[in-house]
């Protein structure tokens, strides 16, 4: 049997990649939302708050951040001394660019009295101005946690907001924004699936537009985490069929974790264009000629962080 030419151009980036990743005391860390060529080689894979603990103890001289620039961004704040690079400069972030620090400074502004909890999907402009970041898997201890004697405005996500405020009590200021993945997922096409596949654990990512909907958060067969708890509640779930509301790219470690289970996706469209930008080319690409860096200034990173080591502190 031959070998093709695509077998032996993947394995000669597998090779190259391997010899780069040791010259230059390279990290390679992954979302769950890449490409799974990308996560076959990414040192960790996880979601944002693994991948922020990943960064701030990378033992590393250069990480390679396969993701979006805003993840990139963080990983340079928490890693000043280290050189950061980004696959694809294109891999942006709809979430993210949903606010800039100067719209959440004049917000800040008319709401003196008011904590700032921002997820983490954000510029690091916008966490120089937030008093405590959050991640979907953190979110609900992160607001609990500074809620008392505190009101809260929270950024930029309204569906993550609007699940926290249904699911805590609390009034929470919200700012307008949305992932335009997640946005997609409303009550109507999760109630429509849900009916096609009725034995179905249904797994929900808090992005969801219909995440907070009362007739969805209530039902027994719907679980509503982040990626990392979508997955350990697919592995430890004695359902067979699995609707999973959120990012495709999930799927590949989920399958991993229950590989004997049906894995059903929420809709065509739940695919994340920009997080599937990084592919095995760019990712050896950009090591080998140390392209796409991303440097987050010293200061604004020092104002930056405050707000991300109050969520790791956290949890």
């Amino acid at each position: 049997m031959t070998t093709s030419i695509t077998d032996r151009k993947q394995k000669a980036l597998l090779e190259e990649l391997t010899e780069l990743r040791r010259t230059k005391r390279a990290l390679l860390l992954g979302h769950y939302y890449a490409l799974p060529e990308v996560q076959e080689v990414c040192d960790y894979v996880g979601d944002s708050l693994g991948l922020s603990r990943e960064a701030a103890k990378a033992d590393a001289d250069i990480i390679v951040f396969c993701g979006v620039h805003f993840m990139a961004e963080t990983a340079s704040i928490l890693a000043q001394d280290k050189k950061v690079l980004l696959p694809a400069v294109e891999a942006g972030c709809s979430l993210a660019n949903g606010i800039t620090g100067e719209e959440l400074a004049r917000w800040k502004a008319t709401h003196p009295d008011h904590f700032v909890v921002a997820y983490v999907n954000t510029t690091a402009e916008v966490k120089a101005y937030t008093d405590c970041c959050c991640t979907s898997a953190n979110a609900l201890e992160v607001v609990k946690h500074y809620a008392d004697g505190r009101r809260i405005m929270f950024v930029p996500d309204r569906n993550l907001g609007s699940y926290i405020r249904r699911t805590t009590g609390l009034d929470m200021e919200l700012w307008d924004g949305a992932c335009h993945v997640h946005n997609e997922f409303t009550t109507a096409v999760i109630k429509a699936r849900m009916a096609q596949y009725p034995e179905a654990r249904v797994l929900v990512h808090p992005e969801s537009a219909g995440a907070s909907d009362e007739t969805i958060c209530e039902d027994p067969r719907v679980f509503i985490s982040s990626t990392t708890g979508m997955i350990k509640e697919a592995a430890r779930c004695k359902e067979q069929q699995l609707l999973v509301v959120t990012e495709e790219g999930v799927l590949y470690k989920m399958q991993e974790a229950t590989p004997n289970k049906e894995l059903i996706r929420i809709a065509p469209t739940a695919q994340c264009e920009h997080m599937k930008h990084a592919t095995l080319e760019t990712v050896v690409a950009c090591l080998r000629e140390e392209r796409n860096e991303v440097r987050v200034a010293a200061e604004l990173a020092r104002r930056a962080r405050l707000s991300i080591d109050r969520m790791l502190a956290i949890g």
